[in-house]
C-alpha cells in the first residue's frame, strides 16, 4: 500500500506515530483553520518543538564541545535558524505533506522557508508528545548531528553555506554538495562541489570537508553575484 505524504515524512523523520492526529496537526499551517475552523494549526506544537530542539542542541554542545557560552550561542543560533530548518524539512519531503489553505497553497506555500521551518519544529513537538523526550532527542540528533559538528568546529566563522541557502531559498531551491578526499590521513585534502538545479555552481578545496564546502559555497555566491 502506498504511503501518504504525511506517512512518508514520518518515515523519513524516523518515527511511527501512535497518535496520528499529532502528525496531522504538525503539518497543518494556520491558513487551513482560516478556511476550516474545525482544523487545528501547528502553532502550539511549533512552540513546543522549538523548546525541545533548543534544549537538545544546547545539551549536545555542552556535553561534547569545549566552547564558551558565546560560542555555544552562536552555534545554536546557526543550527536552528530558519534556513537550516527549511533545508532539513525539504529533505524530508515536508512541503508535499503540508496541509494548507487554498490561498496559501496557490501562492507557493509548500516551498516557503518559514512555513517549512515551522512545520519541522512542530513535528519535533509532536514526536515529544507521542513518544517522550528520549525519542525526540534521538530524532533531533539523527538529523542535526552533522550540522552541529560542522558548525561547532569553527564557531563564528563566516558561513557561506548558510548564506547560499538563504539566497536560494527565495526560489525554493536547495543546494547539494559532493565531497571527495585524497592523500594520507595526516595531510588529507578535500574537494567539494556544490550543485544547483543539476549544474555545478562552485568548487573548493580545504583541509576539512567543512572548509572545502565553505569555499565551494563562496564561489557559487560569487557566480550568482552575491558574495555577502
Amino acid at each position: 500500500m502506498a504511503r501518504t505524504p504525511a506517512q512518508a515524512v514520518a518515515r523519513a523523520l524516523g518515527h511511527e506515530f501512535d497518535q496520528a492526529e499529532l502528525l496531522a496537526e504538525a503539518l497543518t499551517h494556520r491558513s487551513l483553520p482560516a478556511d476550516d475552523p474545525a482544523e487545528v494549526s501547528n502553532e502550539r506544537l511549533e512552540f513546543l518543538g522549538d523548546a525541545v530542539l533548543g534544549l537538545v542542541v544546547a545539551a549536545e554542545l555542552h556535553n561534547h564541545w569545549v566552547l564558551s557560552e558565546g560560542e555555544m550561542s552562536m552555534v545554536r543560533a546557526a543550527v536552528v535558524n530558519e534556513t537550516t530548518l527549511a533545508g532539513i524539512a525539504a529533505s524530508l519531503g515536508v512541503g508535499e505533506a503540508l496541509r494548507l489553505g487554498k490561498g496559501e497553497d496557490a501562492s507557493g506555500g509548500r516551498a516557503k522557508p518559514q512555513i517549512l521551518a515551522d512545520a519541522l519544529e512542530a513535528l519535533i513537538g509532536a514526536v515529544f508528545l507521542d513518544a517522550g523526550f528520549k525519542k525526540a532527542r534521538r530524532i533531533v540528533l539523527k538529523h542535526w548531528s552533522a550540522v552541529i559538528a560542522e558548525t561547532a568546529e569553527t564557531p563564528g566563522e563566516r558561513d557561506y553555506k548558510t548564506r547560499l541557502q538563504e539566497v536560494l531559498a527565495r526560489t525554493g531551491v536547495v543546494p547539494e554538495y559532493a565531497v571527495t578526499g585524497a592523500g594520507p590521513d595526516h595531510e588529507r585534502i578535500f574537494k567539494a562541489t556544490v550543485v544547483i538545479e543539476g549544474r555545478i555552481a562552485g568548487t573548493g578545496s580545504g583541509s576539512s570537508k567543512k572548509r572545502a564546502q565553505q569555499v565551494a559555497a563562496r564561489r557559487a555566491l560569487e557566480a550568482l553575484g552575491d558574495d555577502a
